[in-house]
């Protein structure tokens, strides 16, 4: 399971700079279709003229919860750390978390399903990995 885990964590970590980067380049998000996106966020987010008068904190947000955590558990995988496991298990919980507040926020969609599915890949392959171990050390 680690050359999949490997793959997501870099993928997902990318990924998030990517998007990070695009908040910060845009943060009224016309040019990438997200202003109606920073509306719904208005209007359901609390503090919102403190947080959401764009998407430069936005962006902070993820790149920190989806970007950094993402290429740390993968510099663990790599590194074949005893906790490489379980910071896999917490960044697909992470994500999916994540992505159960956009589903709040802006409803289902096709790129937020995928996500979800990838952090759930994600969780199953680390318990599946800490389990093979903790069988393996009895």
């Amino acid at each position: 399971m680690t050359k999949l885990e490997k793959f997501l964590t870099l993928f997902i970590g990318i990924g998030a700079v990517g998007g990070a980067v695009m908040m910060w380049i845009d943060p009224t998000g016309v040019s990438w279709g997200g202003e109606p996106l920073l509306e719904m966020l208005r209007a359901k987010m609390p503090w919102p003229d403190v947080f959401f008068r764009n998407f430069i904190p936005s962006g902070f947000v993820l790149l920190l919860l989806n970007g950094i955590t993402q290429f740390v558990a993968a510099f663990l995988l790599y590194k074949k750390h005893p906790l490489a496991q379980w910071a896999v298990l917490v960044c697909g919980i992470i994500l999916m978390l994540w992505i159960v507040l956009e589903w709040w926020v802006w409803g289902f969609n096709a790129i937020s399903n995928l996500y979800f599915v990838f952090g759930l890949v994600e969780a199953v392959a680390a318990v599946v990995c800490l389990r093979q171990k903790a069988i393996g050390n009895r």
